[in-house]
């Protein structure tokens, strides 16, 4: 069975979707089966796969709302991915009068979830309907955080959301693991976020950290990963150590 992990914070702009492409690149390349499930209305996930999501029959809206097969609007591409439009931004609207509405993502990946090693999950900077639905299909949670004082705010909210589902929902959800990215080694206060979060969260914290750098924006513009699109450079050796993190944390 799948191990499911969704990326979540409430915060916008802090590589939520670029971890979560090059997370599965990188599991690809040990030989998983992987699949990427965007959550976000602005199909930012589908479309850095060069997915086009205007011209998309069936998306993720139709799987939450009207139960359409979750194999319907899944893509082969570097990994698979189960596809989003914008219209999924009407999908909590929708699903708010549904009984059972946080826990439609979870009915529609139970089918596949013996097809796949690892299925990734992506989010809307918010933590309304979708990202509940999202946490409460996951074992895991991976939270990227930009290296900035406000974005490490975010976490405690993002805690309080965690313990109401555990309490409500999915007692097993948990947070596996806090990633910083967007990392400016050239500021003091990059460095000293770090080490903030280092002190608060200690052990949550993954080794990892994630520079900035132009092939995070580049990759997505051919619909690649920036291990396929720069499999030598210093963004892709980040989430290939990522990669090994998650797997040595399921493994221990």
């Amino acid at each position: 069975m799948a191990h499911v992990i969704a990326f979540a914070n409430q915060k916008g702009g802090v590589a939520k979707t670029t971890s979560t492409v090059n997370l599965g690149a990188a599991l690809r390349e040990h030989g998983l089966r992987v699949l990427a499930v965007d959550m976000d209305p602005q199909g930012n996930l589908t479309m850095s796969q060069g997915i086009d999501t205007e011209g998309l029959e069936k998306s993720m809206y139709d799987v939450l709302v009207h139960r359409t097969p979750i194999e319907d609007v899944i893509y082969e591409r570097e990994f698979d991915v189960a596809a989003s439009t914008i219209d999924l931004a009407g999908a909590e609207m929708a699903l708010a009068q549904m009984i059972g509405r946080e826990r439609a993502l979870q009915r529609a990946l139970d089918p596949v979830r013996e097809h796949y090693d690892y299925i990734l999950i992506d989010t809307p900077p918010s933590l309304g309907l979708l990202t509940i639905n999202a946490l409460t299909a996951s074992e895991g949670v991976i939270v990227p955080v930009q290296c900035e004082y406000l974005s490490l705010r975010g976490l405690l909210q993002l805690e309080k959301t965690l313990e109401m589902i555990r309490e409500n929902l999915n007692p097993e959800v948990r947070i596996q693991g806090i990633l910083a990215t967007l990392f400016d080694a050239r500021t003091s206060h990059g460095k000293e976020s770090i080490e903030v979060l280092r002190d608060n969260f200690g052990p949550l914290v993954f080794d990892t950290v994630v520079r900035k750098t132009i092939k995070f924006a580049e990759a997505p513009v051919i619909g690649a990963s920036v291990l396929k699109y720069d499999p030598k450079g210093r963004g892709a050796e980040s989430y290939r150590a990522l990669a090994r993190e998650v797997l040595n944390g399921r493994s221990s």
